[in-house]
C-alpha cells in the first residue's frame, strides 16, 4: 500500500509540476472562451499555447537542466531551498515574457492577460519568499490555476458550476496531500502557496473589473 502511494504522490507532483500548469491553463481557457463567448482562431490558439509552453515550461526546465549538469541542483523539484533562487528567477524572466507575449502581441483577453501578469507576480514573490522559507511552488501553480478560473467567471459575470469546483479543489487538495505526504513542505507551507497563486491571479482581474 505505501508503494501505491508513493507512486501517486510522485505523479502528482509530476503531472502538476508548476511549470507545466501555465500550459494546462492557457489550452482551458483558450478553449472556455472559444465555446462560451467568442471563437478564437485556431492559429491564434496554438501561437498562444506553444507560446506558452515555450516560455513557461520549456526556458525554465533547460536551465534548470544546464544547472543540474553543473552540480548546482539536484533534481527537477529543487528540494533544497538554497538551490531554488536562481531557477526561480529564470522562470520570473520566462513569465515576463510570456505576459508580454500574451499582452502585446496577441492581444489575449483580458482576463488572461490579468492571469499571466498575476503568475508573473506570484513566481516573482516565491523567489523571494524562497530565501527565508520554502512555500510550494507546486500549489502556487495550482492556486494560480483556480484563481483564473475564478477571473475567467467574473468577467462572464457567471457562476462556477459545481463539478468545476469540485475538481479544481480535488486536485488542490489531492495535490496538498502529496507534497505533505512526500514530506516535501509543511502543510503552513502548501496552503501559503495556493492562497498566493489564488491571490495573485484573482485579484489583478477583480480590480480592473471593477475600476472598470
Amino acid at each position: 500500500m505505501t508503494k501505491i502511494l508513493d507512486i501517486i504522490a510522485k505523479t502528482l507532483s509530476v503531472v502538476l509540476y508548476p511549470l507545466f500548469v501555465p500550459t494546462y491553463g492557457i489550452a482551458l481557457f483558450c478553449y472556455a472562451y472559444s465555446l462560451h463567448v467568442a471563437p478564437l482562431a485556431g492559429v491564434w490558439v496554438a501561437v498562444a499555447v506553444i507560446g506558452t509552453f515555450i516560455l513557461t515550461c520549456l526556458l525554465p526546465i533547460t536551465a534548470i537542466w544546464i544547472m543540474m549538469k553543473k552540480g548546482e541542483v539536484k533534481d527537477l523539484n529543487i528540494d533544497n531551498p538554497r538551490e531554488r533562487t536562481i531557477p526561480y528567477l529564470y522562470s520570473a524572466l520566462g513569465f515576463g515574457f510570456w505576459s508580454y507575449l500574451l499582452i502585446q502581441v496577441l492581444h489575449a483577453p483580458v482576463f488572461i492577460s490579468c492571469v499571466a501578469i498575476g503568475g508573473t507576480l506570484a513566481i516573482g514573490l516565491v523567489a523571494i519568499i524562497n530565501r527565508w522559507w520554502k512555500i510550494s511552488a507546486h500549489l502556487t501553480g495550482l492556486g494560480g490555476l483556480v484563481g483564473g478560473l475564478l477571473s475567467y467567471c467574473l468577467g462572464l459575470g457567471a457562476y462556477p458550476t459545481w463539478g468545476t469546483l469540485c475538481l479544481f479543489l480535488g486536485l488542490s487538495w489531492t495535490l496538498m496531500w502529496a507534497r505533505l505526504y512526500l514530506n516535501a513542505h509543511t502543510p503552513a507551507q502548501v496552503s501559503a502557496g495556493w492562497l498566493l497563486g489564488l491571490t495573485c491571479t484573482f485579484v489583478p482581474y477583480c480590480i480592473l473589473y471593477y475600476a472598470l
